[in-house]
């Protein structure tokens, strides 16, 4: 990719908190007969998907042709993501506007389910989409796992604002198992990809050398475990903390991911 393309970084990240928020939203609404995701984290909820739509439009050439993007919903996972995508607000935003927290009414659970998948195939999609034969590196699964990490941690960190007492250690819980993974993955990725061909061995260069790299893994993983490890709970400040973090990471997957194109005629 080699560029930071900051409108793809904003949506991606952006868009997988939102489909991660409405997941454990409505897995604690699940586990929690007296629990349901309100009206404010259901604006959120749909604020951070707009804001993200919004962010991608800046990618275009031509953003009043965006509608273009769906013109190959056959064969593109990208016309496929933004199509979850635009699903996804009205769906979301219906159920801002049913729930009732006062009253201790959440939106309807269909919607929830329809929210949930929609998120769902929205970051499934974008992996797909980010996951082309001209990047070695991430032509695999990959992108999809790093998207789902990226979900899970931000939607069980900012759902903390939201839930109630009893639902904390739950998310804790599902925070720190999504941090530990993603770490893992994180660390173990670039060294796989240094037992590769050449391009996918440069790509493992470059995001080792990467500040941005490694500022995602100490920022958004290293440091959210050590505090959760003393506190034992979610503070308030942290999912921020992870949401920079995350768009670092993502800076650095957009442009430290090396094409086959590269060095190309050039002795390697």
């Amino acid at each position: 990719m080699q560029s930071m393309e900051l409108p793809l970084v904003v949506f991606t990240v952006l868009s997988q908190a939102s489909a991660g928020l409405a997941l454990m939203g409505t897995v604690a609404a699940c586990g929690n007969s007296d629990y349901a995701p309100g009206k404010r984290e259901w604006l959120v909820i749909s604020g951070l998907m707009i804001l993200g739509i919004f962010g991608s439009l800046f990618h275009l050439g031509h953003p009043f042709k965006a509608y273009l993007a769906l013109s190959h919903l056959d064969k593109a996972w990208l016309s496929r993501e933004v199509l979850a995508a635009g699903f996804f607000v009205p769906v979301a935003l219906a159920a801002a506007f049913t729930a009732d927290r006062n009253e201790g009414k959440g939106a309807s659970p269909v919607l929830g389910i329809m929210a949930v998948v929609l998120g769902i195939v929205t970051v499934l999609a974008s992996g797909m989409t980010y996951a082309p034969p001209a990047l070695p590196a991430v032509n695999n699964a990959l992108p999809a796992v790093f998207f789902m990490i990226s979900a899970v941690v931000l939607g069980s960190g900012f759902a903390s604002w939201f839930a109630g007492k009893d639902l904390q250690p739950m998310l804790a819980r599902v925070f720190t198992c999504a941090l530990v993974v993603g770490l893992v993955i994180t660390l173990v990725a670039p060294c796989v990809w240094l037992s590769g061909g050449a391009v996918m061995r440069a790509t493992a260069f470059a995001w080792l050398a990467s500040p941005l790299y490694w500022f995602h893994v100490i920022a958004g993983f290293a440091v959210p475990l050590f505090v959760i490890w003393r506190s034992r709970s979610i503070p308030v400040w942290l999912p921020v903390l992870i949401l920079v973090a995350e768009l670092a990471g993502r800076a650095a997957f957009f442009s430290d991911t090396l094409h086959a194109a590269s060095n190309m005629g050039m002795p390697y």
